[in-house]
């Protein structure tokens, strides 16, 4: 497991597998919550997840290959795309510069 601290993270990835619909619209909700912290949301398939992402955010059945394409990356795993306590824990940890571990 990697850790981070809030302050440190400046990209943010959502991974995907298959399209990019439900991915496209919580990049754009995260965006819109960290932008005021100066930190990039970007989404991207999870077999090719950009070497300077910070975080990943995945659905958890595709944890494994998100840890195997971001192996420096903080990944936090979600259930659902919209409304997963992991969301604000990104959100909340980023605010107060708290740790970051996945």
């Amino acid at each position: 497991m990697n850790t981070i601290n809030g302050s440190d993270v400046r990209r943010v990835i959502i991974a995907c597998d298959a399209g990019m619909g439900s991915s496209a619209l919580l990049t754009s909700q995260l965006s819109q919550a960290l932008a005021p912290y100066g930190v990039e949301v970007g989404h991207a398939p999870v077999d090719r997840v950009p070497a300077d992402a910070d975080v990943v955010l995945c659905h958890q059945a595709l944890a494994d290959r998100a840890r195997a394409s971001a192996p420096s990356s903080v990944v936090k795993t979600f259930t659902v795309f919209l409304g997963d306590p992991v969301f604000d824990e990104i959100v909340a940890s980023i605010k107060a510069n708290a740790r970051l571990t996945g």
